[in-house]
């Protein structure tokens, strides 16, 4: 069933077709906003009471590359059906052997290297109904949400996850090529964890419209310069995914159920503009 009028959710996920089949009375709802169309419909379910909208990143049929995605559209699209929070589940290469495929990592600081991507809705260009924000610099020292990030370790620690990593450095690459072996070499030797291509500008875009954003990244593979033979390829990590997708969901599941009300939120991400004239009301 499709339909024109969004629905309302509580919490946002931002994944892929496996995430959300499992949802009860799945309902398909076509978002517009004011930075184009998100990478597909949004589909919104119910989970353990819980209102939950999932956002197919790459497109239902994967075919949107990682420097394609519409990142503002994405997000502007969960807030206008009411999200606050979002889980960002994401296939990630590990920098360092000890992180080989299958550890899970939830992250507490990013770094970013991509190129070409709009990274804000403060750009100082005009909406196409003519509003325009203001210049807004947003606090993002700790990028992801302290709660969200507590309770997807809990969460995953609790239904037996062998290797969950609490915190580490999440680097994002442009794409949607690979690393080469000494881009993947001076990523470790920084202290960097893991490498993934669409971890930003989604945080930061997250955090412009107050929502809490916890990156659940699951590694795949261990990155070019860690390991010896022909490097990372594309079957190798779907492959993987594909193994663990399983647990993973069953995992972002319970996370969703353990996440606060909206209304009980008292995190830097629900206030970080408390006070400010932003020049355009979010949605």
């Amino acid at each position: 069933m499709v339909e024109a009028e969004p629905v309302r959710a509580d919490i946002g996920v931002i994944g892929g077709s496996g995430f959300y089949s499992f949802l009860e009375d799945v309902t398909e709802v076509i978002v517009e906003t004011p930075f184009g169309s998100p990478s597909d419909s949004l589909f919104v379910g119910e989970l353990a009471g819980r209102k939950v909208a999932f956002v197919p990143r790459h497109g239902r049929h994967h075919t949107v590359p990682p420097n394609r995605i519409n990142y503002r559209a994405n997000l502007w699209a969960l807030r206008s059906l009411g999200v606050r929070q979002v889980l960002a589940p994401c296939a990630v290469g590990g920098l360092h052997p000890e992180l080989g495929p299958g550890t899970l990592v939830v992250p507490d600081q990013l770094v970013d290297r991509t190129k070409s991507r709009v990274q804000t809705f403060f750009d100082g260009e005009p909406l196409p109904d003519g509003r325009l924000a203001n210049v807004v610099h947003t606090t993002f020292a700790d990028p992801y949400c302290p709660t969200g990030r507590a309770v997807a370790v809990a969460v995953a620690r609790g239904h037996g996850w062998g290797r969950v990593m609490d915190g580490g450095t999440m680097v994002v690459i442009e794409g949607p090529r690979f690393s080469t072996r000494a881009e993947s070499r001076w990523h470790a030797a920084q202290g960097w964890s893991v490498v993934g291509m669409t971890g930003h500008p989604e945080a930061v875009l997250a955090r412009e419209l107050e929502l809490c954003y916890t990156s659940m990244a699951l590694v795949t593979d261990l990155d070019a310069g860690a390991e010896t033979g022909d490097g990372v390829n594309h079957g190798d990590v779907m492959r993987v995914f594909a193994e663990n997708v399983g647990r993973l969901r069953e995992v972002l599941f319970a996370a969703v159920t353990a996440l606060p009300e909206n209304d009980g939120r008292s995190c830097l991400c629900s206030g970080v503009h408390e006070g400010w004239d932003l020049g355009i009301e979010l949605p």
